[in-house]
């Protein structure tokens, strides 16, 4: 059953690392958004996570176990930040006691969990929402209102990618209990596709007129990791003894269903600046994330980039008029409130959320799907249809503010 009516939801937060209290911190900010329960399997992160509940006037019930927190009868939804390899599971269990659930990015591990997913959200009637923050970034929705308006006339080709030094958080993954520590000793794959694939994906009409057909990916050796460790602890270190199975750069291609591709580009064990590698590409032009830039035929100089910051402030989409208005909080730029509060008023109103459990269940099959690619030797790899053929003719989404399939000015009236 959907809740709706509440002029107070109340929330509990499953996973209290750096990133669940991030993102707590951002809900007890929130007016209409009381947090009552925590859960951690840590004590000490669970206390902290207590400690910042009580400190912001929201005293919350604390539980090292989820599923006796989502016993709770009194939750409308929960946010789960824990480890990538449990958040179906929790998520699925969450749906079941009848509560929203909202994940934290990461991977699935297998294409039975993404199945899951949607069968018990279609199931129980109760939402799946993957936390895509990037969704919500300022230029990616400027550029979405540009596709939606046609400047770059018919789409033909995206790139996007998650290209961010984390060697450091890598390597001292296990002392720190970071979740990455594991994933790259073990796998090889695309295994963080969200923040690059999220935002392209609503670009594209992913599971609205369109769907993801097929992939194939490819791997470098792994290098980086083990001359971080050398160069920074050591060559006696334990550390700089570990075979790491996660290649450098990962490389992934995919095929939709109206023709275009996606290059994906995964990047995280090697020295360089942060970028999701955006890149939007159509008969009339092509926007370019990493150098600024967009060059639209017929108005810009011939065969010459223009800085994308005019075109920005021209089609900036309202979402951002109106957050710029307010004034923009803390988090990722502001985009960790954008997300949070598109959960927690799809939970509010009683309504679909606007990144679904489809979205979520394709978006997190990538990484399952680029490690058996990988491993067949770049083998191409079939996409599942997880709307079971619904894409083709979806309804839109729910009209809400946070609406990622529509650019609407008058929801902001």
């Amino acid at each position: 059953m959907i809740h709706s009516g509440k002029s107070v939801i109340q929330l509990g937060v499953i996973g209290l690392g750096g990133r669940g209290r991030s993102l707590l911190k951002e809900l007890l900010a929130m007016d209409d958004v009381s947090v009552t329960a925590v859960c951690d399997v840590y004590d000490d992160r669970l206390q902290m996570g207590l400690t910042i509940a009580k400190q912001a006037g929201s005293p919350a019930e604390g539980y090292s176990d989820y599923k006796a927190m989502l016993e709770r009868d009194d939750l409308q939804g929960v946010i789960i930040a824990t480890t990538w390899n449990t958040h179906a599971e929790i998520a699925i269990a969450a749906m079941k006691a009848g509560k929203y659930a909202g994940i934290e990015v990461g991977g699935a591990a297998s294409l039975e969990e993404c199945w899951e997913l949607v069968r018990t959200s279609e199931e129980t009637g109760l939402p799946c929402m993957l936390l895509e923050n990037c969704c919500y970034g300022r230029d990616e929705l400027a550029v979405l209102n540009m596709v939606k308006q046609g400047l770059f006339g018919e789409l033909i080709h995206c790139q996007c990618g998650y290209q961010h030094d984390l060697r450091d958080e890598v390597a001292m993954g296990e002392e720190n209990r970071h979740n990455r520590f594991h994933n790259y000793l073990h796998r090889n794959g695309e295994l963080y596709p969200i923040h690059g694939l999220g935002p392209i994906s609503k670009c594209l009409d992913i599971n609205r007129g369109n769907r993801l057909l097929s992939l194939t990916s490819m791997s470098s050796k792994a290098r980086g990791i083990r001359h971080w460790v050398n160069e920074n602890l050591g060559e006696e270190h334990p550390l700089a003894k570990l075979e790491f199975a996660q290649g450098d750069i990962v490389t992934t291609m995919i095929k939709c269903a109206r023709g275009e591709t996606i290059q994906l580009i995964h990047d995280t064990t090697l020295p360089r600046p942060y970028s999701r590698a955006g890149r939007v590409q159509g008969t009339k032009g092509l926007w370019m994330e990493d150098n600024n830039s967009i060059h639209i035929e017929g108005r810009s100089p011939a065969h010459r980039w223009e800085s994308f910051d005019s075109y920005r402030e021209q089609y900036e989409h309202p979402i951002w008029k109106h957050y710029l208005k307010d004034g923009v909080r803390e988090g990722h730029g502001g985009i960790d409130y954008l997300v949070l509060r598109a959960f927690a008023e799809s939970i509010k109103y009683g309504t679909d959320t606007p990144i679904d459990v489809y979205d979520t269940a394709v978006w997190m099959a990538i990484t399952v799907l680029s490690e058996q690619s990988i491993q067949l030797g770049s083998a191409p790899m079939n996409i599942p249809d997880f709307t079971k053929g619904k894409w083709i003719k979806r309804s839109p989404g729910p009209d809400s503010r946070y609406t990622l399939e529509k650019v609407d000015n008058t929801l902001f009236g």
